[in-house]
Formats: C-alpha cells, structure tokens, sequence
C-alpha cells in the first residue's frame, strides 16, 4: 500500500484466500494506516533479533511417527487451569491502532475460542471493560470464561503499580505477567487521537530527560524506574495471585526468579523491538528450560506463525505459546472474526502437527520428535 491510500475497512466476512497467518499478514498492511503497519511490523536496530526469531523456527525439522493412536487434544494444565490449547494471545498494547474495537473484539474472540489472553497495562481498552466482554461471551456460549490475565509495568510510584494489581484482581484477572526487559525499549509510535493508555489515567510516565553535557540513559530517572529484583520481592508480596515473570532469558536469572517466588517464566525479547542481537525465544528456551528444571512452567514468545512452530516450541520445554504480531494482523483485517479465525486455523495447524508425530497430547512431544534441518 502507497503512502497516499487510505486503509481498507475491516471485512465482514472471512474469504476463503485467509488460510494461513501469513495471509493475514500480507493482506493487513491494506487494512492499516502506513504508520501503525511500520509500528507493528519492525524490529529494533538492524531487524536480527526480529529475522532470528521467525529463522529459529525454520531450522528445525520434524520427524513424524506412524501408526500411533491419535486419541487425544490439545488441551494443557497450566496454573490450575484447564486450556483448550497450548496458546494465549500475548500482551499487544494499543490494539486500537488496528481496529475500532481493540482488546473487547480480541478478548471476546479469544473467549469464542476458549484461548486464555494476557491483558496490556498499555491496552487502549480498560482491564475491567476486557474482563466484563470475556464474562459475557462466556455466558452468552454457557461455559466458563477463559483464563484471563493482566501484564503489568512497573510505575515509577509503587503506589500506582499497586492501583494496577487491585484492579486487575477486582476484575478477576488470574495471574500478573511481569514485563522486565522492556523498561528502556526505544520510543514507540505517537498514537492518534482515541488511542491511549487507559489504566494508567492520572498517573505519571517516566521519560528520558536527558540534556546535551548530561547523562544520557544511565542514572537518568528513566533508568532508575527499570525494575530490580527489589521489585519482583514487592511485588511477590502484594499479591497471592501467581506472578509469570516475562523478558528473563540468562539462566541464572530464572534459576534466582524461581527461587524468588514466580510461579511461572515467559521466555521472550520482546519481539524483537528492544536490544538487537539477543537470540530467538526458541533458542533461549532451552538454557530456560535448563536453569528452572521442571519447577515452573515455561512459555515462549516470538515469531510464531505456524501450528508446527507451537509444537516444536512444546517440544523443547515450553507448556505454551503466545501470539503476538498474528493478532495484530488478523484484528486489523477482520475484528474479532478475524482473531478468531486466526486462532482457529493456528488451532488446526497445531493438531494436524501432532497427529503427524505420533504426538496426540501436548505432554508427548519431546526432543526426539525434532530433527537439525542445518
């Protein structure tokens, strides 16, 4: 799309053309402004960790088993409760940018799906408006909602990180997914009008202040409000739902996360958007895996687009996968139909996977399924 052609309208139905998530990728940069599609779609530095977590996936092979018994799901455990699938939609904030409706069309795809989702503190929708949709979707299908949960950023005052987790637990929020590795990402994109970040009205953002002669990042008040195990210690105390601590990628840092108390790690870098050069989630998932030792469960993130990507991240360690970018792109093509399409074809995928493995139940699929392609 050229710079000059206004974006195409949201469809109101699913062409049989979207079958996969990479259709949904090529078809949603007509569906957005060129702004937000350059915001959804680039990386930080010079695109090797964002190139690298799509490659990762792409370098290992698959190696199927015949004549297994395939009764099975693809159902998982995972703090407590049961999800229908090994996938969540992962933390995307402002989903506004993409479609009128932003989080409620999202959540209530996800509810439709039975898929758990992860809640942005930067959503441009209000965790409780999120959490209500989901309620009602649920009820509206006569079953239990989906596990919803709430990803928090640390404020610069602990007395507003606090507002945020009494609010996410009043809203019935099951878990708090901890972001550490983003504090300093580099600026984002300046959002349009109708486009903010709702559960943080009233209270204060940290900026960089930096002056020319003058520090630059470090020390600066921006780099002091960068969370410290400190943090995660308060944090651990201030609330009795489990904690997920999500950016933690050298092993001794989940080996001590662990041991602090976190009931679960996200393996991620952010989709890439932060420090270039950090490897893909996949590889860092196995020094994870290492270091934590089956004590926790362990989830991943990045470049995942395919079901065969979900199984071979399930096959190196992780309980589950997040979708991020993908629910980016099927919102902005269709609203919710769209995510739920997305989310049903992943769904599809994975399971087809599985079947080809010999693998009919997520807690089969292991390294000897997997195979070096280079």
């Amino acid at each position: 799309m050229s710079e000059a052609s206004p974006p195409l309208p949201p469809l109101t139905a699913i062409p049989e053309t979207l079958r996969t998530l990479s259709d949904y990728e090529r078809r949603a940069e007509h569906h957005l402004p060129a702004e937000v599609w350059r915001h959804i779609q680039e990386g930080s530095g010079r695109g090797i960790t964002l190139r690298e977590n799509r490659a990762a996936f792409d370098r290992i092979g698959l190696l199927p088993r015949a004549l297994a018994d395939l009764d099975g799901s693809t159902a998982i455990d995972l703090l407590g409760r049961a999800h229908a699938a090994p996938v969540m939609l992962g933390p995307v904030a402002y989903q506004r940018l993409a479609h009128p409706e932003g989080e409620l069309a999202s959540v209530r795809a996800a509810a439709a799906l039975d898929v758990g989702m992860i809640v942005s503190t930067l959503a441009s929708v209000t965790m409780e408006d999120i959490a209500a949709a989901a309620i009602a979707m649920a009820g509206e299908l006569g079953r239990r909602p989906a596990p919803l949960w709430f990803q928090l950023y640390l404020q610069p005052l602990r007395e507003h990180s606090l507002q945020l987790v009494r609010r996410a637990e009043a809203a019935g929020y099951e878990a708090i997914v901890l972001t550490v590795d983003a504090a300093l990402k580099p600026q984002g994109i300046t959002l349009p009008p109708g486009v903010e970040p709702v559960n943080l009205a009233g209270m204060p953002r940290p900026r960089q202040t930096a002056v020319p002669g003058g520090r630059i990042l470090l020390g600066t008040p921006l780099a002091q409000a960068a969370p410290g195990w400190d943090d995660l210690a308060w944090l651990r105390r201030a609330t009795t739902l489990p904690i997920l601590l999500k950016g933690a990628v050298l092993g001794e840092d989940a080996r001590r996360a662990v041991d602090e108390g976190v009931d679960g790690l996200i393996v991620s870098n952010h989709g890439g958007r932060v420090l270039d050069g950090v490897p893909s989630g996949l590889e860092l998932l196995q020094n994870v895996a290492e270091a934590a030792a089956g004590r926790v469960p362990l989830l991943v993130d990045g470049g995942v687009q395919l079901g065969t990507d979900v199984v071979k991240a399930l096959a190196l360690g992780a309980r589950a996968v997040l979708i991020g970018r993908p629910q980016m792109h099927a919102l902005s093509v269709a609203g919710m139909a769209g995510v739920a399409h997305m989310l049903l074809v992943l769904r599809t995928e994975i399971e087809a996977a599985m079947a080809q493995l010999g693998c009919p139940e997520p807690r089969l699929l292991c390294p000897e399924r997997l195979v070096a392609l280079s």
